[in-house]
């Protein structure tokens, strides 16, 4: 194996995908300002209640916040202070749950977020992949038809319309299944049996709604994938040499898998950010919920801390997956010595 031409490549995704991470964090920073609004007047209605509405404690509360948070300062000092504190690992202090930090927010839910989302982007793409597969190998019949006509209508089904279709039926109708959270209220977390079946009890309709809604696209997307390899060269030749169909259907089930194996390693680099509108219909405690509050409330330290960690863990997804491809394809190592 040739390292150089490999190096060199990884070497050139890992600049790019630093410049694109550069640009995507100051983005992030912009955005969040343009939003109409003083990220402050909530926290300072607050202490104003607190305060007794008077008028001088309310006056040094708020020059102390704005030295804290700086919002006061040019646009241009914010960001060399957001850019410096996220390279040291500070993502600040969140407006919204003074004076707690926004990394001590964001862990405590990052489990209940990946909980959901990796088992349930995983078991779509499995499921969907051998559905597909199925269907692209028996392409024209009545398989064919029934995965392909229900693929197209589970891929535009919302999965939050999905979830509350599912809160209607299994949990208001028949009542089988709560409604919203992770866990019932007052309830102490714990590795209990009781526990872990009342989380599962909570995890189902979540899980199902994003697993339905997820796999139809991944069916689709693999059915093509077969079909177009079942038509290829290889396997046409293959054919004709007398080769068993389950062999080259095999043969062009891996093939087909690459580019999906793709898109599965971004779907769970983006897992980090939750499944924002799902959380906020189950009112589920990860990290989408904590990102909506914290774009309803304007607090800014959230909204950044959030989608730092979230832009960084999606293009780790995407420099890992190159470098499985430089090192499974020497057509892309290869490539780089031209």
């Amino acid at each position: 194996m040739k390292f150089k031409p490999m190096f060199k490549f990884i070497g050139r995704r890992f600049l790019f995908l630093l410049l694109t991470y550069i640009v995507a964090t100051t983005i992030v920073f912009i955005l969040p300002r343009a939003i109409p609004g003083n990220p402050l007047s909530q926290l300072l209605s607050n202490l104003s209640r607190v305060a007794q509405a008077n008028p001088e404690s309310i006056r040094a509360a708020e020059r102390v916040l704005l030295e804290e948070f700086g919002t006061d300062k040019p646009v241009m000092v914010q960001y060399v202070n957001f850019v410096s504190k996220a390279l040291r690992g500070d993502l600040g202090v969140s407006i919204t749950y003074y004076p707690r930090k926004v990394i001590d927010l964001i862990i405590p839910v990052i489990p209940w977020t990946l909980v959901l989302l990796l088992p349930a982007t995983l078991t779509a793409w499995w499921l969907g992949n051998k559905l597909g597969a199925i269907a692209g190998y028996r392409r024209n019949t009545w398989v064919d038809k029934w995965v392909l006509t229900s693929s197209m209508i589970l891929s535009q089904i919302p999965y939050y319309w999905l979830g509350m279709i599912f809160i209607y039926l299994f949990g208001v109708k028949l009542g089988w299944l709560p409604v919203q959270g992770a866990y019932s209220q007052g309830t102490i977390p714990s590795f209990s049996l009781s526990f872990i079946i009342d989380v599962l009890k909570h995890y189902i309709m979540p899980f199902a709604s994003i697993v339905l809604s997820a796999m139809g696209g991944w069916a689709i997307g693999m059915r093509v994938m077969i079909v177009y390899e079942l038509g290829s060269d290889y396997a046409l030749f293959s054919e004709y040499l007398g080769m068993e169909d389950k062999r080259i259907f095999k043969y062009a089930y891996r093939n087909s898998l690459l580019p999906q194996i793709t898109g599965l390693a971004l779907s769970l680099g983006g897992a980090l950010g939750g499944a924002l509108i799902t959380e906020i219909v189950f009112n589920y405690p990860g990290t989408g919920y904590l990102l909506f509050k914290g774009l309803t409330t304007l607090d800014y330290p959230m909204i950044q801390g959030i989608f730092v960690i979230l832009i960084a863990s999606i293009y780790l997804a995407n420099f890992v997956v190159d470098f499985v491809y430089a090192l499974i394809d020497p057509r892309i190592r290869l490539g780089q010595e031209e």
